[in-house]
């Protein structure tokens, strides 16, 4: 039997937001399956940002994107998310976050919640009207937890006149249960 995973969740949710020809970012890379996943639904005419900081990551994205045939529609930028905005000068339809370590990567390797704030700020200041933002909160790891604090309190002081913040948790598991966020630009 197929159990989804969280990240199909949210790709499920961030789907009916994006739009061919759209532009929008992965902000944590990761193994690319986000990626992957935005340059599908952007289309021909669509532009997907990837960051990520690991070699591994952006090597990773790369086989895959190439296996598909989108690498075209795709940036990978090796560096860090808090610099988004060097590279990014258009409005942005939809961003997606996982924070945490690489899977099957260095654990040592995590998202901090500085340069997190920073991208999120940042991606905020870009995103269109009923764009949307979605971060998944891995805190099951040193300095998870500080991050995970640190991103529910920015994104709880958000003006609920221009934004939407829902936060979707386990409530029958536990131990570090992954979270998602959701941030939608009224």
């Amino acid at each position: 039997m197929f159990e989804p995973r969280i990240t199909d969740t949210v790709q499920g949710i961030i789907k009916d937001y994006i739009y061919e020809g759209d532009v929008v970012i992965d902000a944590t890379v990761g193994n690319g399956f986000d990626t992957v996943f935005l340059a599908e639904q952007v289309g021909e005419n669509g532009e997907v940002y990837g960051f990520d900081i690991q070699d591994i990551a952006i090597e990773q994205t790369k086989i895959r994107l190439n296996q598909r045939k989108l690498m075209d529609r795709v940036t990978l930028i090796k560096d860090s998310h808090e610099n988004i905005n060097k590279y990014v000068k258009s409005s942005v339809k939809a961003a997606m976050f996982n924070l945490g370590y690489l899977p099957k990567g260095d654990k040592k390797i995590i998202t901090k919640p500085e340069s997190t704030i920073k991208s999120i700020e940042q991606i905020i200041d870009m995103l269109e009207s009923n764009g949307l933002i979605s971060i998944i909160s891995y805190y099951g790891h040193e300095g998870g937890k500080e991050e995970k604090d640190v991103v529910e309190l920015y994104l709880g002081e958000l003006n609920n006149k221009k934004y939407d913040v829902i936060t979707v948790k386990y409530e029958n598991r536990k131990m570090n249960a992954p979270i998602i966020y959701l941030v939608r630009k009224k």
